[in-house]
């Protein structure tokens, strides 16, 4: 059976009278009658409707975080796809990870319908093609260590359904994000997060309220992921690599600020430790030299706080 027959659709069949964000908004019928303040402060409005649907799904959101982690730990990758919006908020939650956690290029990978080019430009007829999707994870070994995360809107989305799927077959572990009810994105995957963000403030643009959605959910599921890993300590972001001026400052301060030392005394330990934000943290923390603080570290996951609290030595 093709991955197009498994995902249960084919271009042209979606039902636009059953997705929620293709409903029309009554709150937002006379947007265009109104003066700008007034027109913003209803988007405004709106858009503060949409932590309240995350909020709903924090369970689940969490189970995926569990599963991430697991197996991340194993040797897997957090892999998002999707098509338009959808695929490239996936795109920039995963580009921001090795700047904000020092993760490898390929640990967080985003994949659009109709690849980089897609990022830029309007590649709508890629979307109605699930053998895209299934493709796109073949192209980059998918396997069974993977979590692949569908990002869909209507729910509904042929590519993202094939690639869900592929990844099924494969025995990766499938989370699923969309803004509809009773969706088959959420009947396809191991963990569903139906984020119902409701009718758009104009009719139909996801890019709005659902896309605020999505990106709040993607937000949990890598912040909490990299936490979980021990990227960092506390709220400061401690797998920090000072390669230039301006992160060797922020690195100083995070060891002073994790430490409670004085910055000066903070620049010497990131010295001593070679760099190494962690090192120099908990050698300063436990007045250890700082091989027996990678020592630590290394029994401890790379975790700080067990480094430093757990009796990792």
């Amino acid at each position: 059976m093709s991955s197009s027959q498994q995902a249960g659709t084919t271009p042209g069949t979606i039902d636009l009278s059953n997705i929620a964000t293709e409903q029309r908004n009554p709150r937002t019928a006379g947007i265009d009658r109104v003066d700008t303040e007034e027109m913003l402060r209803i988007i405004n409005a709106e858009d503060a409707r949409v932590a309240g649907a995350v909020e709903e799904h924090i369970p689940a959101i969490a189970r995926a975080v569990d599963g991430i982690v697991e197996r991340i730990r194993r040797g897997g990758r957090l892999i998002y796809i999707g098509a338009g919006t959808s695929g490239r908020l996936g795109v920039l939650d995963a580009s921001e990870c090795p700047p904000t956690f020092n993760t490898p290029p390929g640990l967080v990978v985003g994949l659009i319908a109709g690849g980089d080019h897609a990022l830029r430009h309007a590649v709508e007829h890629v979307e109605d093609q699930p053998d895209a999707g299934a493709d796109a994870l073949r192209a980059i070994d998918a396997n069974e260590n993977d979590t692949v995360v569908g990002i869909a809107a209507s729910g509904r989305t042929p590519f993202v359904l094939g690639a869900i799927a592929y990844a099924n077959e494969i025995g990766a572990l499938t989370v699923g994000i969309c803004n509809t009810g009773n969706a088959r994105l959420s009947d396809a995957v191991t963990i569903p997060i139906p984020v119902l963000t409701g009718p758009e403030v104009v009719t139909g643009s996801t890019r709005l309220k659902a896309g605020t959605g999505q990106k709040l959910v993607l937000n949990m599921l890598s912040t909490g992921a990299m936490i979980r890993l021990g990227k960092t300590y506390g709220n400061l972001m401690v797998d920090l690599q000072p390669t230039n001026q301006k992160l060797r400052v922020r690195a100083i301060g995070i060891v002073r600020d994790a430490a409670g030392i004085p910055e000066s005394e903070a620049a010497e330990a990131l010295e001593r430790a070679d760099g190494d934000v962690k090192t120099a943290i908990v050698s300063s923390l436990l007045a250890i030299s700082p091989e027996e603080a990678k020592h630590r570290l290394k029994t401890a996951q790379g975790r700080v706080r067990d480094a430093v609290e757990g009796g990792a030595a």
